[in-house]
């Protein structure tokens, strides 16, 4: 629990580093939501306006906050920053435990957001292993505890396909002999294709994806920075999302300019791969929405030259017009430094038919705009392969309503055999379980 308050004092003094940055936001999260948000002019800062909330563990018998007709429980706590999640054919639950890797900080304003958002609750090691939990009864309610997989390097991303376990690692893409009904692997594995890594590791964390047959893997590769200040050339394979084929571990650019593509995921009625992105940072409290957006084979998506299709970055030297005249505009805003970490299409049928056949999405909090923005999970409803209308707030509170305390931080999401919703909360070190108000 130390780690929750280490920092507290930082969080307090620092505005005193950023006097006369304004970093209210003028435009409320509504207008920056759906297919075609607000985009106001860009503005420059010295150093980034920041806001953090301080780091408070979970209160005994306290929980986040659910909409009307859901009900939330505790399904399993304990861990060492818990990540993704995945549940295997015999309904066992893989929980991916990782923090970032030792890395190099280039910049002083490269040391001050890290020790920034380590207040609120972001500090500490992560576990660098995978932990198995196993619903026994099969009513979704006790779990046994296994540590699965261990001596991993800050893991995010993890896939089964047949037998072979596939794992993520912050700089290569490991392979694993799976048992069905095993409790722990001690193959060592074998590295299947490498991945971007280095001592300057920005966005470490790697999301990964099947193809619907197994032969082609997907990863999610975050860039190298914000807007390219460690040089274009930290960036290669980075921003991207590779295609990686599972026989050989050849991998090619499936698209690009995805400044960091945390979430990937198949929408069940068009079979389209659907991303959720980080944007940049730096241009003010209103820019740039994060979003979600069906992903195209060969497609750019603009970073680092423009965001939102045509809107260029000035910060980027040398300017690409070519690049910004064929970038693609996303589907789908979230509003601007929200955070999203975690996507899910939810195919099962224990939620209320109001959360069937569309996304969820976790928000994994600002830190750099006032006031906060994100610090929930979100259900975005789907109408012909495509989103529709608001995002809906689904479960809440892990942020107090005076936006001065954190409880947790959601990030992965995964549906359980009996069509829970789970929601790893990595600051909370928790697993919550959603489902329906009168399910048992």
């Amino acid at each position: 629990m130390k780690r929750f308050y280490a920092l507290s004092a930082l969080a307090l003094t620092l505005p005193l580093l950023l006097t006369g940055c304004d970093n209210a936001a003028k435009i409320s999260p509504d207008q920056q939501t759906g297919s075609d948000p607000k985009l106001p002019p860009a503005q420059n800062f010295l150093l980034p306006p920041m806001q953090v909330p301080s780091g408070t563990p979970w209160k005994t018998g306290e929980t986040p906050k659910v909409a009307a007709g859901l009900k939330i429980e505790k399904m399993a706590d304990g861990f060492m920053h818990p990540r993704q999640i995945t549940v295997l054919p015999n309904g066992d639950v893989l929980v991916v435990e990782a923090n970032s890797p030792p890395g190099v900080t280039s910049k002083p304003k490269e040391l001050i957001m890290g020790l920034v958002q380590k207040a609120s609750g972001k500090a500490g090691p992560g576990g660098n292993r995978i932990t198995l939990l196993r619903n026994v009864s099969g009513d979704g309610k006790t779990w046994e505890k296994h540590i699965f997989l261990e001596n991993l390097h800050s893991p995010f991303g993890v896939q089964l396909i047949g037998d072979q376990l596939y794992v993520a690692n912050a700089d290569g893409l490991m392979r694993y002999h799976y048992e069905s009904g095993a409790t722990h692997i001690t193959d060592p594995g074998t590295e299947l294709a490498d991945l971007p890594g280095g001592p300057i590791n920005h966005h470490w964390t790697k999301s990964l994806l099947a193809s619907p047959d197994g032969s082609k893997l997907y990863v999610g590769i975050g860039s190298n920075s914000n807007i390219t200040e460690n040089g274009i050339q930290a960036e290669y394979r980075r921003a991207d999302i590779l295609e990686v084929d599972v026989a050989s571990g050849a991998s090619r650019i499936f698209a690009s300019g995805l400044r960091n593509p945390t979430g990937l995921q198949w929408e069940p009625q068009s079979g389209k791969l659907w991303a959720i992105v980080n944007e940049r940072d730096e241009i003010g409290a209103d820019l740039v929405p994060d979003y979600m957006t069906s992903v195209q084979e060969h497609g750019f998506y603009g970073w680092p030259y423009s965001y939102y299709g045509q809107h260029v970055d000035e910060r980027v030297s040398p300017q690409r017009p070519d690049l910004v005249e064929k970038a693609i505009k996303p589907d789908y805003a979230l509003s601007s430094h929200v955070a999203p970490l975690g996507l899910l299409f939810y195919t099962g049928n224990n939620l209320p038919a109001e959360y069937r056949g569309g996304a969820f999405v976790s928000e994994h909090g600002s830190w750099n705009r006032k006031p906060l923005n994100g610090y929930q999970v979100v259900y975005v409803a789907f109408k012909d392969g495509k989103p529709v209308g608001q995002p809906k707030p689904v479960v809440t509170g892990f942020l107090t309503d005076d936006q001065k305390e954190v409880r947790g931080l959601p990030v992965g999401l995964a549906m359980d055999k009996q069509g829970g919703l789970l929601i790893a909360d990595d600051a909370g070190n928790t697993i919550w379980r959603v489902t329906a108000a009168n399910s048992q």
